[in-house]
């Protein structure tokens, strides 16, 4: 979205639409992360659930994360149908459907259905959440609240291993269910992106939409200016090979799965879903995994939040960068202290606090880039006429990353050992650092226009 300079308008009510649109990433990371804390109840639940191996247990973050990989070519049109704004409050649907099945489940058959229903859910939301968070945003509100879907994740993740520790996975569910309600209820109040109205043509609803985002006696200058980069935008032709074809949208492709892949590379999906489990096996006595997982996820929380206020003026290549860089570091010690651990190389009884304590570096490198600029540059980097199929492929892409990685977690932990994913975290991120100089560009106070403009080389690019 723009603003001009002489009357930039109020950024409140940016950022309220961005806050209420969030809602329903908490619940995705509610959701997603919901294994954490109770993977280890499920199995020692016999009576409730019966007799669940830990194998059958550890099935579970998975298949949110192939429902997601194999129905979001399906849904990547649904925002455009019926607009950015009903597509979030839709949402609310299959989120509550997964409380429900939590309250009555009685087998572990029940709870993978649930979840593959989630992942669904979320091949929707990466599809839409990050396109309408971009267009009811100026620049200058992007750039630090166009975080928002990071700060939403994390605060899930938080709220579960609290809920966790001191609730049942019922009464949990009973909670949580309270949340996609009141979300739909607050969207509904919030504007429909004025580029979706643009788009279909709806010229008035658009100029009420930027003047209820923008709050300005003039809003004309900016209407149209916002009218002729979407007619510009939408005059390209937006079919799946123009998406490979064109030289603009292949870069931006190729720089959206690059970021998302080194993101799940330094591991994140897998501490999310395993972080008590990891702890656990680490045979950490000197805290207990709930209370590890409470650190590690709080911890993540707050920081992400600081480093989203401060980012914007370090740029998004050099944040990515370095934060890579750290991570890569931080997985490499988690993996060589492991490694001794695990061959009784060294007495390591008096450093019990290492694992935990590296762990809150590692969030603090990964809360600088990492984190949060995936979400934030995929909404940024395509045009309108290609964003839906573009986002449909990373969403894709992003459930294929994370059943991988969830898989070869298991796999180099049972046949392995503990340090082994570690090691290969570390050094894949290590060449996502290197990589990094040459694939991700610099979106850094510039509108969508001004990114596609560059993308095509008709300005500098800082690349």
């Amino acid at each position: 979205m723009v603003a001009t300079k002489e009357d930039p308008g109020k950024d409140w009510p940016q950022i309220l639409a961005i806050i209420v649109a969030c809602i329903p990433g908490v619940t995705s990371a509610l959701l997603f992360t919901w294994p954490s804390p109770f993977l280890l109840i499920l199995k020692n639940d016999q009576e409730t659930y019966g007799s669940i191996t830990e194998e059958e247990a550890n099935l579970l973050p998975i298949f949110m994360s192939i429902g997601m990989l194999v129905t979001s070519l399906f849904f990547f049109k649904i925002h455009d149908f019926i607009g950015r704004k009903y597509t979030l409050i839709l949402l609310s649907v299959p989120h509550s459907l997964f409380w429900l099945i939590t309250i009555f489940a009685s087998d572990i058959y029940s709870l993978y259905v649930g979840r593959f229903i989630c992942g669904i859910a979320d091949a929707v939301m990466y599809a839409a959440l990050p396109i309408y968070m971009g267009e009811v945003a100026t620049p200058r509100i992007r750039g630090t609240w166009g975080n928002g879907q990071s700060f939403s994740f994390n605060a899930g993740f938080f709220i579960i291993n609290v809920l966790g520790y001191y609730l049942n996975i019922q009464q949990t569910a009973y909670v949580c269910l309270t949340l996609p309600l009141i979300g739909a209820i607050l969207f509904m109040l919030m504007p429909e992106s004025p580029y979706h109205h643009l788009v279909k043509h709806q010229d008035e609803k658009a100029r009420k939409s930027l003047q209820w985002l923008l709050r300005k006696k003039n809003i004309e200058p900016d209407f149209q200016q916002l009218k002729a980069d979407v007619k510009r935008q939408t005059s390209e032709t937006g079919t799946w090979t123009d998406l490979f074809k064109i030289p603009s949208n292949r870069r931006a492709l190729i720089a959206c799965l690059f970021i998302r892949l080194g993101q799940q590379c330094s591991g994140i999906g897998v501490f999310e879903n395993y972080i008590q489990y990891i702890f656990e096996k680490a045979q950490v006595r000197s805290i207990s995994p709930e209370i590890s997982a409470i650190v590690f996820s709080g911890t993540l929380w707050i920081v992400m939040t600081m480093f989203s206020i401060i980012m914007d003026k370090l740029g998004r290549r050099k944040s990515y960068t370095l934060s890579s860089l750290g991570c890569a570091i931080c997985l490499c010690a988690e993996s060589l202290y492991f490694y001794f651990d695990d061959n009784d190389i060294l007495d390591l009884s008096g450093f019990q606090w290492f694992p935990l304590a590296t762990f809150v570096a590692y969030v603090v490198t990964y809360s600088a880039g990492l984190g949060p600029l995936p979400s934030l540059m995929c909404g940024e980097l395509f045009s309108a006429s290609i964003k839906g199929k573009a986002l449909a492929i990373c969403s894709m892409a992003t459930g294929f990353y994370v059943t991988l990685f969830s898989f070869a977690f298991r796999y180099l932990l049972t046949h392995v050992g503990l340090y082994a994913p570690f090691a290969v975290y570390a050094a894949m991120t290590f060449l996502g650092f290197v990589a990094s100089f040459f694939i991700v560009p610099e979106t850094k106070g510039k509108t969508l226009e001004e990114i596609q403009q560059e993308l095509k080389g008709n300005k500098r690019r800082d690349f």
